[in-house]
């Protein structure tokens, strides 16, 4: 039987998530494109799930999806699980309490690296931040910080999804 602490660290069925994070000054930072993704986050209430729908501003294609990421030692190494949804599903599972992320994900291109460039809206609105996924540890800590941000956010859990929507944009030091 596998205990708890045995799931934080090795879940069955996940696979690692390799990623960094910066906050960006959108005032020195290239304009990304026009296209993008419309990102609309439920942060499942009491859990550590998170209900995506994903809509694409060019073809109009609609991903749904369930995720859960781990705790981890290493913030840039996390477990995750994800299941894509049928529309019955999202609909019955986004019935759950919980609160809201609204944010519009460009690509930002640079040195021959594309970095995602979110663009939060509602009451995070004005928060930018560029993300990366990488498949091997060394090639991830390896890459340069996208045009314009102002420090790596990767080790700071403020910045994460179920901390921003619980207590807003961080308050810098």
């Amino acid at each position: 039987m596998r205990t708890g602490a045995d799931e934080a660290a090795a879940p069955k069925y996940a696979h690692v998530e390799r990623e960094r994070r910066w906050l960006i000054d959108p005032a020195s930072r290239p304009a990304p494109g026009a296209a993008h993704l419309l990102i609309e986050d439920r942060y499942i209430a009491g859990t550590r799930m998170r209900l995506r729908r994903m809509t694409d501003s060019a073809s109009g294609a609609v991903a749904l999806k369930l995720t859960k990421k781990y705790d981890a030692a290493d913030p840039l190494a996390r477990a995750i699980v994800t299941a894509y949804l049928d529309d019955a599903e999202f609909a019955l599972l986004a019935g759950l309490p919980g609160a809201m992320i609204v944010k519009r994900r460009f690509d930002l291109c640079s040195h021959g690296v594309t970095y995602s460039l979110d663009r939060f809206e509602g009451a995070l609105a004005g928060l930018e931040l560029a993300e990366i996924e990488w498949a091997d540890d060394a090639g991830l800590r390896g890459l340069p910080a996208p045009p314009g941000a102002i420090r790596e956010v990767s080790n700071d859990p403020r910045y994460q999804g179920g901390s921003l929507v619980a207590a807003g944009i961080p308050k810098e030091e």
